[in-house]
């Protein structure tokens, strides 16, 4: 029985530790594989405390059934011994309990440091790229670009604004078209005054001479010939 108990809580450790710093290599990659090799052996010894702990966890209630057996038989003696390995059994679980959580701590700060050390070396690697990325490109020619775009830009709002002008070849006379629209109107304003004038009835011009006015004066004479003239042109 002594033969199959499990190593102790510092032995299965100082064996763990052993085992990662004997696997450590020069390289990143060396390093990863050491701790993952660590991990897997961290954890195969918990499942072998977990199988032992199972089978003191049986033997104790061999025990308990043994005792109550013995108690049965008036053999106090042989219940009390019973007991007292029972006991023992249960103060190695309570070891066990120890030792699984120190290998499950073991495991838990192994592989944090693992994915803070992953994590460090892509903050290196997004560190170094956009160095990298920052010294091909320039901020004047960052600059130059914007102008660049800025004046493509207008450039651009110009051709549209010459394209979405209307094309009427008449445009530029509009002004003469505006004053010739404007005399049109006054000659329609001026037909529409004579209109009743042409339908009023007016006596025919005489075609003779008008007849003379006695004892008239010179002055009279003349406006009458002038009258006549008149007449005669319409």
């Amino acid at each position: 029985k002594k033969s199959s108990n499990p190593p102790s809580a510092v032995s299965a450790t100082s064996n763990n530790r052993n085992g990662g710093i004997s696997s450590h290599g020069g390289g990143g990659g060396a390093t990863i594989t050491s701790t993952a090799n660590t991990v897997v052996n961290l954890r195969e010894n918990i499942a072998t405390q977990e199988k032992r702990e199972m089978h003191l966890e049986k033997k104790i209630e061999q025990l308990v059934v043994e005792a109550k057996a013995k108690m049965a038989k008036k053999d106090k003696k042989g219940a009390l011994f019973a007991l007292k390995r029972k006991k023992l059994y249960e103060a190695e679980i309570d070891k066990i309990a120890n030792i699984k959580m120190t290998l499950e701590t073991q495991v838990m700060n192994l592989e944090s440091a693992a994915q803070n050390a992953e994590t460090m070396k892509a903050m290196k690697t997004g560190t170094s790229q956009m160095k990298k990325i920052r010294q091909e490109t320039d901020i004047d020619q960052v600059d130059d670009l914007m102008d660049e775009i800025k004046e493509e830009m207008e450039m651009a709002d110009e051709i549209s604004m010459a394209l979405a002008q209307p094309v009427d070849p008449l445009m530029t006379d509009e002004d003469d078209l505006l004053a010739e629209l404007e005399e049109l109107e006054a000659e329609d304003v001026t037909e529409q005054l004579l209109e009743p004038m042409k339908k009023m009835e007016l006596p025919d011009v005489p075609s003779g001479e008008l007849p003379s006015i006695p004892n008239a004066t010179k002055e009279e004479e003349a406006e009458l010939k002038q009258l006549e003239a008149e007449l005669a042109g319409l």
